[in-house]
């Protein structure tokens, strides 16, 4: 590398002392970065990008960038440039999928700058020399984390490496929980990333302790918020619910290593993710109950976090849709029931949840305990109240004690977890000073006049049971279509309720009869349980909607008051409804966003922030905001109800991440260098070349050796696929091209088709398969179908049952005996189709190694013409296929005047906007007219 491509000092943006020691640090020298989530990551990027790019003449390459980063370093890069007033920086270049041309993509790497481009994209560039490994300057490596062996950008790195030894290598990641998973993983992370430093930077590390903990601190509030009796009793019976489940696994799942399998982990955001890799090599041997009650923690763990959220008619509105797609048609046997839903548990959840929304008023019952009619109790989230609080008393010290004046914008900025909950806060804010009116209103004269004034979700809450009770109704009607059986359970329900008293459905009773509750003065209610032991579908009976629909109607009063907060139609006149607020009169709400929420800092300004929700990355990146700027006072509720599985999960998190860096600095420690720098691996020169020996015995039995490596002719679809990876792994020369007959040509008699078994599934469904199988016959002398299964999942057919149809509709079979029968009608329309079964990619390029021991090398250019239309070049191919073949079933369009449409127009929408004239010099007037005629009838079909 040159003097000149060096990183030259220029003007950055690091104020802390922890980001310019570590921005020092990637800059000397090549290095594996593992940062605390919230620690700006990508500030620290964007600044080493600009110091490469402010010097010019530089080739960058970043790899793993999602589009959300994309469009975050390109805007910093150029906001620096600006700053810097530095006339050779570039700025960004996103190169992917509508880049197609090679022409174009070649033109911009010799031009030289910084390029995020895909994965797929950057191999084949890389394979086919499109890109030179040289010339490119270094490279940057973001989520390296989700680097594997067998990832595309470990493949990337293994081919820059083992070409550019001089180039830098720069890898990122502020997740450090795969780091600490399984044996010595720090070592084989940075044997994949060909990486021999780690540098490592938690919240507890010394420097940036020290830069955040100073004098510019911000102030936090922390708020702890009691969840009510009912939210307890529902948490601590789903809690029951998950445990009894988690147990029931482990009772059907012998042989696994199940430590974590406990009601702490059950907690955390992968657990999923864990039990299921766990079950996968096994899961056709896996039982339907284990399969159930793995499906039902995912619904079990989502109703955790629903409950502290989702508002009391919400939560019940998901109960429900829950219990239909749980329960199957009525005469089903026990065994096909979700298993929690038999528990007591799983009844004081339905029963309570019901109780928060509506019940019946103890003054109605009468001494036999019936019920004359349900009236709403709308339980409101306790986090409302404390809300509105936090939003009365600053409103009190900006007006009894106004801030000095700063740099911050005033604003309130209100964070929470998704944007459900950021519309149900907006909602909630917007009536929370609606009073609704009752027809017989209560004596005011006690109060004091501060609780009429009093924030409340009252008309925001009775909004909502009156789209639940239309809702509920439709839902209803739904479930009798679906199941028709449900509709005796539905005419039982305008008297009586299923499954209530002793069991038995009830006949129609007069509609003067009172039902009956167990209990003289018990007012909950209850929806019973089937026949079965499930719990019944609880339908509110007609008076009783009516009832409730009647105490929650929106009075003119209230609709007045919401007009006057805000609530018309901002359609109906623009001008007076949309204007300029000034800073300190708006109220932003945001979802957490990972690093983006630093831009919404940054561009917000707030001077209070409430923490609707808690999260940890979040806090850390308030802390770096409020000590970056010396100018800018932050005020921070904080707030989570106390003693809940928020308040658990936020801890556990602080603690596995702690935990995670722990054991990686542990393992920095005693770990030796098991890198090469090249990238080549252990092997030496004489191994290498024994590799590339061709042992062919022909007439005298000699043997060849040639010094050219074994080469593969690879479809550039087939990237999506790790086996390209383990291929030039085994020291094999990777020929991408667009091919039209196969996916892998190992030689000139040899060509796979490679299929995955959900692949091969689909495959025999539509017929493609015969078509490619035809196909291959046509033009190699050994066609082979590989059927690859995942290495981490079983060697059988069995668990993809449910991807695949019945042979015959007639006689149904199971996909076992589907699939063999399908395989065995295709044998035997090709005899001499060969059928490989491999168990994993890495067994594949182990086979794929010996089939071509003693064959010869495979031709690109005739792998490529193969197919193809005579009139149609192996060049051409550098062109999309997938538009070519849409252009090529329009009237008009033949094989020989394609090729004029694909070179003379852009796209497919200038072809279908030209008229005949102009279509007419490049395909004669008969196909210009039939071409024309089809596009101009399909546009006056849309207009009739």
């Amino acid at each position: 590398m040159s003097a000149s491509n060096a990183p030259q000092p220029v003007k950055l943006s690091l104020p802390l002392e922890y980001q310019q020691n570590l921005f020092q640090e990637l800059r000397s020298e090549d290095e594996l970065v593992i940062l605390a989530r919230g620690l700006g990551q990508m500030r620290i990027v964007t600044n080493l990008l600009h110091s490469y790019d402010a010097a010019g003449n530089n080739l960058l390459v970043i790899v793993g960038a999602e589009e959300r980063e994309n469009g975050w370093i390109g805007e910093a890069l150029a906001e620096h440039a600006a700053i810097s007033a530095t006339p050779n920086a570039r700025g960004l270049t996103v190169v992917n999928t509508d880049f197609q041309t090679v022409g174009a993509r070649e033109k911009m790497y010799a031009a030289g700058g910084i390029f995020s481009i895909t994965s797929r994209i950057l191999v084949v560039d890389l394979l086919t020399g499109l890109l030179d490994p040289v010339t490119i300057t270094g490279l940057v490596l973001l989520h390296a984390d989700r680097v594997v062996a067998t990832s595309l950008e470990a493949f990337i790195l293994r081919v820059y490496r083992q070409k550019n030894k001089v180039g830098f290598l720069k890898a990122f990641s502020d997740n450090p929980d795969p780091f600490a998973a399984g044996f010595s993983p720090l070592a084989t992370m940075m044997r994949n990333l060909f990486l021999r430093k780690a540098s490592l930077w938690p919240r507890f590390h010394l420097t940036v302790a020290q830069s955040l903990e100073g004098k510019r601190k911000a102030e936090v509030i922390e708020l702890e918020v009691p969840m009510t009796d009912s939210m307890k009793e529902i948490q601590n019976a789903i809690m029951e619910c998950v445990e009894v489940s988690i147990h029931e696994l482990k009772k059907g799942s012998t042989g696994l290593e199940m430590d974590d399998w406990n009601l702490d982990s059950a907690l955390l955001k992968n657990f999923d993710v864990i039990v299921r890799r766990q079950l996968d090599p096994n899961w056709h041997r896996v039982s339907w109950k284990t399969r159930q009650i793995v499906n039902d923690l995912t619904v079990l763990r989502a109703l955790l976090n629903n409950l502290l959220t989702y508002d009391a008619v919400s939560f019940l509105q998901h109960l429900d849709t829950i219990h239909a797609a749980h329960s199957p048609p009525p005469g089903s046997t026990r065994q096909s029931q979700s298993p929690w839903l038999f528990l007591d548990a799983a009844q004081v959840i339905f029963d309570t949840a019901r109780r928060r929304v509506y019940s019946a008023n103890p003054s109605t019952v009468s001494r036999t305990g019936s019920i004359d009619h349900l009236e709403p109790a709308l339980e409101e989230l306790p986090k409302w109240a404390l809300l509105a609080d936090v939003l009365d008393e600053i409103d009190r010290d900006l007006y009894f004690e106004p801030p000095t004046r700063d740099d911050s914008s005033g604003t309130i900025l209100m964070m929470c977890s998704n944007t459900d909950t950021c519309r149900q806060l907006r909602d909630f804010l917007q009536t929370m000073h609606v009073k609704p009116t009752t027809e017989h209103p209560v004596d005011d004269d006690d109060d004091d006049g501060e609780e009429a004034h009093k924030p409340s979700a009252a008309f925001f809450m009775r909004r909502r049971l009156r789209n639940y009770l239309i809702w509920k109704k439709q839902f209803a009607q739904v479930s009798a279509t679906l199941f028709q059986e449900n509709q005796k359970a539905l005419n039982s329900a305008v008297d009586g309720r299923p499954g209530h008293g002793d069991g038995t459905r009830a006949g129609r009773a007069p509609p003067s009869k009172r039902r009956r509750v167990r209990g003289g003065g018990n007012v909950a209610l209850s929806a019973g349980r089937a026949a079965n032991g499930v719990i019944a579908q609880y339908f509110e009976k007609p008076a009783e909607v009516a009832d409730l629909l009647a105490e929650v109607q929106m009075t003119e009063a209230e609709a007045q008051q919401k007009a006057e907060i805000g609530g018309a139609d901002p359609l109906e006149d623009m001008e007076d409804y949309f204007h300029l607020y000034d800073c300190q009169d708006l109220v932003v709400v945001h979802a957490y966003d990972g690093d983006q929420d630093e831009h919404v800092l940054e561009e917000v300004k707030p001077r209070y922030i409430i923490m609707y929700e808690p999260d940890a990355s979040f806090i850390r990146r308030v802390e770096v905001y409020r000590s970056s700027h010396n100018d800018r006072n932050v005020r921070v509720y904080f707030m989570y109800y106390g003693g809940s599985v928020e308040e658990q999960r936020y801890l556990s998190s602080v603690r596995r991440e702690k935990d995670a860096f722990t054991k990686l600095i542990r393992e920095r420690a005693s770990m030796s260098l098991v890198m090469t720098a090249d990238g080549q691996g252990p092997e030496d020169a004489q191994e290498a070349f024994l590799r590339t020996v061709n042992t062919r015995i022909a007439g005298g039995g000699r043997l060849a050796a040639t010094a050219q490596p074994p080469r593969v002719v690879v479809d550039v679809r087939e990237f999506r696929s790790s086996l390209p990876s383990l291929l030039h792994g085994r020291s094999m020369i990777i020929v991408p091209c667009m091919l039209t007959v196969g996916d892998y040509i190992l030689s000139p008699n040899i060509c796979v088709e490679r299929k995955s078994v959900t692949d091969l599934i689909s495959s025999f469904k539509d017929g493609r398969l015969y078509s490619q199988a035809e196909t291959m016959f046509q033009h190699y002398r050994s066609p082979m179908l590989l059927i690859e299964f995942d290495q981490n999942k079983s060697f059988t057919l069995e668990p993809f049952a449910d991807l695949s149809g019945s042979l015959s509709s007639v006689a149904p079979t199971n996909v076992s005996s589907d699939l063999q029968s399908k395989l065995v009608l295709l044998t035997l329309a090709f005899p001499k189709l060969r059928i490989i079964w491999s168990s994993s990619p890495y067994q594949t390029a182990e086979i794929f190694e010996s089939l071509k021991t003693q064959e010869d090398e495979p031709d690109p250019i005739a792998a490529v013409q193969a197919g193809l239309d005579k009139d149609m070049q192996a060049e051409d191919q550098a062109f999309n296929r997938e538009p070519q073949e849409m252009l090529a079933i329009v009237p008009g369009v033949t094989p020989k005047n394609i090729k004029n449409l694909v070179l003379e127009t852009t796209n497919l929408r200038e072809v279908a906007n030209m008229d005949e004239k102009e279509l007419e010099p490049l395909v004669g007037k008969t196909a210009a007219k039939a071409i024309d005629g089809f596009f101009r009838r399909n546009v006056m079909e849309e207009e009739d």
